[in-house]
């Protein structure tokens, strides 16, 4: 599966510290081999997944006939679900 960054996404990863960033960009790399890891939680207010890593969350849209994952969100988890 392919796997695009959202601009608000790309924007939240380069204002992490490089140790969490490296973290979080494995994980999402992760995803294109198994989109939906026993850790995901579907969203229950709205469409997508997430996945916790630590503080942080990556939440993310899967579209299984097209082959692509889209990284909504990486935020810190007091951050992550605001709209």
């Amino acid at each position: 599966m392919k796997i695009y960054l959202s601009s608000k996404a790309d924007k939240q990863l380069s204002k992490l510290p490089v140790k969490m960033h490296d973290l979080l960009i494995n994980k999402i790399e992760t995803l294109s081999k198994n989109p939906f890891p026993s850790q995901s939680k579907k969203l229950t207010n709205r469409k997508g997944y997430r996945i916790r890593m630590g503080e942080y969350r990556i939440l993310y849209s899967v579209e299984i006939k097209y082959k692509e994952i889209t990284i909504l969100s990486v935020a810190h988890r007091r951050e992550a679900y605001r709209n």
